[in-house]
C-alpha cells in the first residue's frame, strides 16, 4: 500500500532536521566547507556525538568501514545521499532485532536537533578535567598540610616538620 500523506511529511521533515545535522557536522572545524560533503573524521565525531557509535555493537571500525564503502572512490567526503545509505548500513547493527525501517527511524532519531559538540566536548568541560588535582580541600596526608584553610599555599613553611632526618623511611615501624 502507499504511504499515507501524514507519513510522507513526517518521514521529509524529520529528514530536513537529519539533513541540518548533516550539514552542521560536514562544515564542523572547516570554515571552507560548503556544508555538501563530510569528511570520514567528522562522520566519525558524529556517529560519536549522536550515540550511533555505542562501543559495543557499533565501534569506530564500523563507522571507518561503512564511510569508506558508501563514499566514491578517491573522494574524501561524502554527500547527503551516501550519507544515508551510511546509516542504513549501521542502523541495522546499532539496532539488531527491528525492522530495517523501524533501525533508520531510531538512528535518524538520535541525530535530529544534534550539533557537533552538543555532548561534553566543551572548553568548560576540558577545563574541568583537571580541577581535581587543583582543588586544595581535596588533598590527604602530608600534601594538605601545605595550604591553609583558604587554599593558598604556606609555601616554605607548609614544608617545615615534614621531613625527618632520622635516617629512616617515612613511617618506617622501627624508627626511634
Amino acid at each position: 500500500s502507499a504511504p499515507s500523506l501524514v507519513t510522507c511529511f513526517l518521514h521529509s521533515s524529520k529528514m530536513s532536521e537529519v539533513e541540518k545535522a548533516f550539514r552542521k557536522f560536514a562544515i564542523y572545524g572547516d570554515t571552507s566547507a560548503s556544508g555538501n560533503g563530510m569528511t570520514g573524521k567528522n562522520f566519525s565525531k558524529m556517529c560519536k556525538e549522536c550515540g550511533i557509535m555505542d562501543g559495543k555493537t557499533v565501534t569506530s571500525i564500523d563507522v571507518s568501514i561503512v564511510f569508506n564503502k558508501v563514499k566514491t572512490k578517491d573522494v574524501h567526503t561524502i554527500t547527503f545521499a551516501e550519507f544515508q545509505q551510511a546509516m542504513k548500513e549501521l542502523c541495522i547493527k546499532r539496532f539488531k532485532g527491528k525492522s530495517p525501517e523501524e533501525a533508520l527511524q531510531a538512528v535518524y532519531g538520535l541525530i535530529e536537533g544534534k550539533k557537533p559538540g552538543s555532548m561534553g566536548a566543551t572548553v568548560k568541560g576540558h577545563q574541568d578535567r583537571w580541577s581535581h588535582e587543583t582543588d586544595s580541600s581535596k588533598y590527604t596526608g602530608s600534601h594538605k598540610e601545605l595550604f591553609d584553610e583558604s587554599g593558598r599555599g604556606k609555601s616554605f613553611a607548609g614544608h617545615q616538620g615534614l621531613a625527618e632526618n632520622s635516617g629512616y623511611v617515612g613511617a618506617y615501624k622501627e624508627a626511634g
